[in-house]
């Protein structure tokens, strides 16, 4: 089973991660570096896709934003909110397409609610992992031969009105939260532990 290197870091201004999974994506390419995959969180910043742009989509004026390459609309980014930046290359049999990409990491996702006790799933309007019909987990790649860059959140614990005030990725006010909204009380370690047991039998890699 191929390694993945897993990097936990602590909170990091997005454009700095930007910057990171850059080197990271090419260093992976030239095979210089294994799969490796970032635990971290943001300050709070709005990323402004490639949709929402050509929508004319914009958040509220009392929110920092920034533009993105991956696709999409607005997707918030903040406390309370883990972000996982997979720098990895997509080259097993059920990896043939984005689309099996983004369900596999759904399930992943899933498979970790589910060590929490939390019922995840997937929902047509929108991909992602949803829990009692809210949205808590969003999903955007962006590839380079195969190797993804950006990658999905899991809201946890985040400010109470500040996700939830926020139409992103196509959805209405108040369609996404947070589990601990939800009355899932999950703390980052919590989470992380639960992304780390459910790897192997989820993404087919183990922790290096």
């Amino acid at each position: 089973m191929q390694s993945v290197d897993i990097r936990t870091l602590g909170v990091v201004e997005y454009t700095e991660a930007l910057e990171m999974m850059a080197g990271l994506q090419q260093q992976r390419i030239n095979d210089e570096i294994p799969d490796t995959i970032l635990f971290l969180e943001h300050p709070e910043i709005v990323t402004i896709g490639p949709r929402a742009r050509n929508d004319g989509i914009a958040p509220p004026s009392d929110y920092k934003s920034h533009p993105v390459d991956r696709g999409g609309g607005l997707t918030w980014h903040g406390p309370g909110q883990l972000v996982v930046y997979p720098i990895v290359l997509w080259n097993k049999e059920d990896e043939k397409s984005v689309a099996d990409i983004i369900s596999k990491i759904e399930s992943w996702v899933i498979a970790t609610l589910d060590v929490l006790g939390v019922k995840g799933y997937r929902d047509d309007r929108m991909q992602g992992v949803w829990v009692d019909d809210k949205k808590i987990c969003s999903i955007g790649l962006s590839f380079l031969r195969w190797v993804s860059r950006h990658g999905f959140t899991v809201n946890y614990a985040t400010p109470k009105g500040r996700v939830e005030n926020l139409a992103g990725c196509g959805l209405t006010e108040s369609t996404t939260t947070s589990m601990k909204s939800l009355g899932y009380p999950t703390t980052r370690t919590m989470l992380e532990d639960a992304l780390l047991k459910t790897l192997a039998p989820e993404l087919g890699r183990k922790k290096a």
